[in-house]
């Protein structure tokens, strides 16, 4: 079994610029992820999240520091390129791990309006 570094996507959405709703949404994108690929802390090379420039009342980072065995993952936050037309208030994710897995046996998440950003991922996780 031969380990490689694989990358794991995932984006959600928040309805306001407020920390309550944003910790929520990063929990669960996490919280998605983490399910999904049976991802262990210890296996996580690093993680970055990006937000659009409507969104700065807390770096999701900040967040995933609080989860379990994410203490010394190196985590960055970074603004999303600005788009007209683009997704608001949305925050994206790409975690880096060592896994046996293929790429083909990692599953990304896209939550709430995030969803159709990818809708064929969206629709591979409901299956």
């Amino acid at each position: 079994m031969e380990w490689k570094v694989r990358a794991i996507r995932g984006a959600t959405t928040v309805s306001e610029n407020a920390i309550p709703p944003i910790r929520e949404a990063v929990s669960e994108l996490l919280d998605a992820i983490e399910f999904r690929n049976q991802v262990d802390p210890e296996e996580i090379v690093s993680v970055i999240f990006t937000t659009t420039r409507d969104l700065d009342a807390i770096f999701p980072a900040a967040i995933a520091r609080e989860r379990p065995k994410w203490d010394n993952v190196p985590l960055l936050d970074v603004q999303q390129m600005a788009v007209e037309g683009s997704l608001e208030k949305c925050i994206r994710v790409l975690i880096y791990i060592n896994t046996p897995k293929t790429q083909a046996e990692i599953h990304h998440s896209y939550l709430r309006q995030a969803q159709n950003l990818r809708p064929d991922l969206y629709l591979a996780q409901v299956n």
